[in-house]
């Protein structure tokens, strides 16, 4: 699983901060460390950057590349004008993230990817907002792929974002978006795909074992990429294949082999099982039931 650092953000109160004061240190830092932890991509996340947002942009990818030069950043922003400054300055092939599946974005957006040869996430999020099943999520990334193509985009240069939601709102999303990926191939050959993936365990004190969890039942399904917490190092381990035995659990719950955390022993594998058994609709999320 190709892995997206999430945590040049904002909404991070020391990055945020650094943004606001143009202060390069903690932002060179931290893409230091990302690239340490072999992250393939670096998330540039500006928010909706109203004011200044261009120039933010454009000086946030030039201090990122003074130190990183050789992962690509992917400019994260709803400032139209703030992606293209972004992209006007980054060395090599940036990911813009998002192009939504609405005609007044898409139509705007599109040329300026194909003008700077970006890649793009396609965002599944349409003119009705969330997509209430994976056909709906289909629908738009045919919409949107298509447009994509004939503004000169290859589908290999394009990823789909089917969106992730909370557990503990809207869990029955969970495997509608497990389908979608599933399907994906089929709907736009050579496209590939990604996910915010720490959406799924917003408002829950789960974080880490759920995101894990769902990660490895997006790999399965077909998911090329997960934005994901560069400080999660487990998550990480599994990303890169170094955790079998974990992907082994899921798996055999998926599969309908452990139906009962005592099948496995230890607690990491349990919590694992019992995440596993929530993301699949087989119990009702609720923090108790996470809980060893």
């Amino acid at each position: 699983m190709q892995c997206i650092g999430e945590n040049l953000n904002v909404i991070k109160k020391v990055i945020g901060q650094a943004f606001k004061d143009r202060n390069p240190e903690p932002i060179q830092k931290m893409a230091l460390e990302q690239k340490e932890v072999g992250v393939d991509f670096i998330d540039i996340n500006l928010g909706p950057a109203r004011k200044g947002g261009p120039e933010l942009m454009e000086w946030v990818v030039k201090t990122v590349q003074e130190v990183v030069d050789d992962i690509p950043l992917v400019l994260d922003t709803s400032n139209i004008e703030a992606i293209e400054a972004g992209l006007a300055v980054h060395k090599g092939t940036a990911l813009v993230n998002s192009v939504m599946a609405r005609p007044e974005r898409y139509t705007v957006m599109l040329p300026m990817v194909a003008k700077y040869k970006a890649d793009m996430v396609a965002l599944l999020w349409g003119p009705d907002g969330l997509p209430r099943d994976e056909n709906e999520r289909a629908s738009l990334a045919v919409e949107l792929v298509y447009a994509a193509n004939e503004a000169g985009i290859p589908n290999e240069q394009i990823y789909v974002d089917p969106i992730i939601t909370p557990v503990n709102i809207q869990q029955p999303q969970l495997m509608a978006t497990l389908a979608f990926t599933e399907m994906l191939q089929d709907i736009a050959p050579g496209a590939k795909s990604t996910n915010g993936l720490s959406n799924i365990s917003n408002g829950t004190p789960w974080r880490e074992p759920l995101n894990q969890t769902y990660m490895i039942m997006l790999e399965r399904a077909g998911m090329y990429s997960s934005i994901v917490d560069y400080e999660d190092s487990l998550l990480l381990d599994i990303a890169k294949g170094k955790r079998a035995d974990i992907v082994e659990t899921v798996h055999k719950v998926q599969d309908g082999e452990i139906t009962d955390p005592g099948q496995v022993e230890g607690e990491e594998l349990q919590l694992f099982v019992r995440a596993a058994r929530v993301i699949l609709g087989h119990t009702l999320y609720s923090d108790s039931w996470m809980k060893m």
